[in-house]
């Protein structure tokens, strides 16, 4: 019995190896527009079977729609702030991701403004010049952004399609993590997403 036992936990385990040695395809086409999201997500293994799929939006998620224009908005100028020490870091990270990750196609457009026309010129002239470095780091990344001058605004549209083989990313993100400034970023962008939710919540009452 034990017999039988060890070998079911050896096969779930080199299945989980080559699994995560030939990667995991990822597909995911969005639409944001203010609260509105329309998309589809599709997580595929062994580059043919489907583990999981979602539309945006879910039946649940339609109903609410109205309510989450109510909700609050992530602070843009301290995300930029906790990044600037870290971004040498960033660009590091994503260059070794993307020579790791294999790439169909990564096209993303970004549509951002801000209350103020002034912060809204300095954080998309800022953007862009990040995307401006990003983009050349592989042939199919295709990062653009335009400004809004229609108050504060974070939009966008997108098709991604990419394989990640999550054994090859662990050394490039454990060296990304190992940096404080990363953290400090990483827990500032998780600090402002739940700040958000519960701004949220709180004009729901």
């Amino acid at each position: 019995m034990l017999n039988i036992l060890g070998m079911i936990i050896l096969i779930i385990i080199l299945f989980i190896i080559i699994l995560l040695l030939t990667g995991i395809r990822i597909s995911f086409d969005y639409d944001k527009r203010g609260s509105k999201l329309k998309g589809c997500l599709k997580i595929l293994i062994l580059k043919k079977i489907k583990v999981y799929s979602k539309q945006y939006p879910s039946h649940e998620e339609s109903s609410d729609e109205e309510d989450e224009d109510k909700g609050g908005r992530i602070d843009i100028k301290k995300l930029y702030e906790l990044a600037k020490p870290c971004l040498e870091d960033l660009k590091i990270f994503l260059k070794s991701a993307l020579n790791i990750v294999s790439v169909g196609r990564l096209e993303n457009h970004l549509i951002f403004g801000m209350d103020s026309y002034a912060d809204t010129g300095k954080y998309i002239g800022i953007i862009w010049g990040v995307l401006a470095a990003i983009n050349p780091m592989h042939e199919k990344l295709r990062l653009t952004a335009e400004p809004s001058f229609n108050g504060s605004v974070l939009d966008g549209y997108g098709v991604n399609e990419l394989e990640i083989y999550p054994l090859k990313l662990i050394v490039p993100t454990i060296r990304f993590v190992s940096k404080k400034e990363s953290r400090n970023f990483i827990r500032g962008v998780l600090d402002e997403r739940n700040n958000s939710r519960n701004d949220q919540r709180r004009s729901e009452q």
